[in-house]
């Protein structure tokens, strides 16, 4: 686990580790008071207490500042802990270990739960068993009895070690996704902003130059169906929301430049299927598709994609120009589904047969046959006059299987 050095919901965790510090510490005193008589040289006890005050005001001012939450003042501060119980050896008899814990007593865990949010779980676990290890050799030396006191000393040193270092690290990750949210948050706002600019400006001018341009004729119309184009792009760009930068934000930009090779991928080998649909995008084609990425293998996707675009270039062959299609990219989660749905003649009952044995496979071939060969489906729905809607279904599991 990283050093936390972050101001935000680790804020309350060290306020009460700084409580904790002195309020164990005043127990520290009491007990050192109530067992005055087993003391050898109370001065000594008294000089470890004198220490312990000013070093919980030296920590709790220097834990208050995320700067200062270092490693290196996480090893003094566990100096200091570990001295003040070895400094029962000189201070105190046999038997005052009898009647309380070492000098330090529950103080140390101070130093302990500093260590869990800084160093992590593990940081909590070897610091426990430290614990463990200098309170049996603190026994030893000065021959007093190891008793269960000490086992369940460190037994709930580790337990509280672990609790406290998984919720550094559960506020550690809260504060990050805060994080990522109110940038992302910003860019939304920053993005609307420039949206509204870019409508009330460029995307005016483009929308009178392709309808100007259409009643025109010659030259004009041809110049006015690149304006339409361009529109179309621009507002895409604008409705489509925002992407992860990590998955797909370097992708868009170079969709948006042009580039024909342009498609969002990860490092598992995926793309983004909606950059790919999007290259069929045109004035008579509106492509619809989720804010967020729809994540396929590079193989799947391309094949899903040309399928698709297989489809736009029959309506192209078999429609009057001009004919207005619809692209629907749809994420369910275990599948992604397209539609494609045209305002054209529509397909004659039995047509597809038909063509498919005077050897014209563009639909069979080129759409049916690629969702059959990557595992998914696809169905073709039309009537006379009514248009077609073709539906490509492909489930994630074979997605992934056909990679």
């Amino acid at each position: 686990m990283a050093d936390t050095r972050r101001s935000g919901f680790d804020v309350p965790l060290w306020r009460a580790i700084a409580v904790f510090r002195a309020a164990s510490l005043v127990y520290s005193v009491v007990l050192v008071v109530q067992h005055h008589a087993y003391l050898s040289r109370p001065w000594v006890a008294w000089s470890v207490l004198a220490l312990m005050i000013v070093w919980t005001a030296v920590t709790t001012r220097a834990y208050a500042r995320p700067a200062r939450r270092t490693r290196r003042l996480l090893a003094a501060d566990l100096g200091v802990a570990f001295t003040c119980l070895f400094a029962t050896a000189p201070a105190a008899t046999a038997h005052y270990l009898t009647q309380a814990p070492p000098l330090s007593g529950y103080w140390f865990a101070g130093a302990a739960l500093s260590a869990s949010v800084i160093r992590g779980r593990r940081g909590a676990a070897a610091v426990a068993l430290l614990y463990g290890f200098a309170d049996i050799t603190l026994r030893v030396l000065m021959g007093a009895a190891v008793t269960d006191a000490t086992v369940r000393g460190v037994v709930l040193l580790l337990l509280t070690g672990l609790a406290v270092g998984y919720m550094a690290q559960v506020a550690e990750r809260a504060e990050e996704r805060l994080a990522r949210a109110v940038a992302l948050e910003a860019r939304i706002r920053e993005r609307e902003q420039l949206a509204r600019s870019v409508h009330d400006s460029v995307l005016q001018v483009l929308a009178l130059v392709s309808r100007r341009g259409a009643e025109a004729g010659g030259e004009a119309a041809e110049l006015g169906r690149m304006a339409g184009e361009q529109e179309v792009r621009l507002r895409s760009l604008f409705t489509d929301g925002l992407v992860d930068d990590g998955a797909a934000g370097g992708a868009v930009g170079a969709a948006a430049a042009g580039n024909p090779g342009a498609g969002s991928a990860d490092g598992a080998g995926t793309l983004d299927l909606r950059d790919l649909v999007r290259r069929g995008e045109s004035v008579h084609v509106s492509v619809s598709a989720p804010a967020t990425p729809v994540l396929l293998p590079s193989r799947a996707a391309r094949e899903l994609a040309a399928a698709v675009a297989a489809a736009l270039d029959n309506v192209a062959l078999h429609c009057p120009e001009g004919t207005p299609v619809w692209v629907l990219v749809e994420d369910e989660g275990d599948a992604v589904t397209v539609s494609v749905r045209d305002e054209g003649p529509g397909i004659a009952p039995g047509r597809l047969e038909e063509a498919r044995r005077e050897g014209r496979l563009g639909v069979a071939q080129s759409v049916l046959g690629r969702m059959r060969d990557l595992g998914g489906t696809a169905g073709v729905v039309s009537e006379p006059g009514e248009g077609t809607e073709v539906e490509l279904r492909l489930p994630r599991d074979r997605a992934r299987g056909s990679a």
